[in-house]
């Protein structure tokens, strides 16, 4: 994690990417797409924000041990510090962060939280109930996206309503990518969904490390999912119109369009059209954003 930029690959057009997008495009393709609607000045800086979320969230996926995990995001957390004290790592995330913070559009309490958020992965403990779960998807997707408002120049103090509809949308994107990757987590042995709704629905736990469809899953899951649109709903009365911030609030339009394709699975997290991100996205994106909507 020394250089400064990771060596681009040429696109479809021969054009070579800096390394935080070519990060997304490989590895977090819904926020490169949406990094695409950044103003031309803050692209690489919103992509190289997105590229930190991702390089601190698959810390889990890439360490053999907890103790690995939480040395590596020490590092992280050395590197933010170095970011906000003007000796930023010779790193592409956190050179391509470090005129941000320099002019005050990045919250260094808020980039510590992302971090510190990631450590329950390394437990490998599920949430305990509802509010320990959507903590979590406010942790790690609310505070991104706040971050980004921000990153943005668009602060808390003077763009609540906004930051309050982002937390919103936030929570649900995250419940949504966790509902999305049951398979995945599953296939690990590890749990993302609230204990108490696994055990009131009696959901069998091997079946589910097996990856068995089951019933008692799929109910849990439209709960969840009901709460996501509750979230969703919300966020809409707060900002209906996405031409302020459409990277950020675009992200509820994508949680809809996976919540859709979850229900048209009857809320199975195994069926395939549950996980797969249809290609439809961008145009999708794309006619929102001209009609200022998300």
């Amino acid at each position: 994690m020394s250089a400064k930029h990771r060596p681009g690959r040429s696109g479809s057009e021969g054009e070579r990417l800096p390394a935080a997008a070519l990060e997304l495009r490989h590895h977090d393709h819904d926020r490169y797409l949406l990094s695409l609607f950044a103003a031309p000045g803050l692209r690489d800086q919103l992509q190289g924000l997105f590229a930190f979320n991702h390089e601190i969230a698959k810390t889990s996926e890439v360490v053999s041990e907890a103790i690995i995990g939480q040395i590596r995001l020490q590092w992280w957390r050395e590197s933010v510090e170095g970011l906000f004290e003007g000796t930023p790592r010779e790193h592409y995330v956190i050179q391509v962060l470090h005129p941000a913070a320099q002019q005050g559009r990045l919250n260094r309490a808020r980039l510590e939280r992302l971090i510190d958020a990631r450590e329950a992965d390394l437990s490998g403990e599920a949430p305990a109930d509802l509010t320990a779960f959507e903590r979590y998807a406010e942790a790690t997707g609310a505070d991104l996206l706040r971050a980004a408002l921000e990153l943005m120049g668009l602060p808390a103090d003077s763009h609540e309503a906004l930051h309050r509809a982002a937390r919103h949308i936030g929570i649900a994107y995250s419940s949504v990518g966790l509902l999305r990757a049951v398979p995945f987590h599953a296939a690990q042995k590890r749990i993302h969904l609230p204990e108490d709704h696994l055990a009131v629905a009696g959901v069998n736990r091997q079946d589910l490390f097996e990856l068995r469809p089951q019933e008692a899953l799929s109910g849990v899951a439209m709960r969840l999912a009901q709460r996501a649109e509750e979230h969703l709903s919300e966020a809409a009365k707060l900002v209906p119109d996405a031409r302020m911030a459409k990277p950020v609030l675009l992200h509820g339009s994508l949680a809809r369009l996976y919540l859709k394709r979850l229900a048209a699975a009857d809320y199975n997290p195994f069926d395939p059209r549950a996980g797969l991100a249809p290609p439809s996205r961008m145009p999708r994106l794309a006619w929102l954003s001209w009609r200022g909507r998300w």
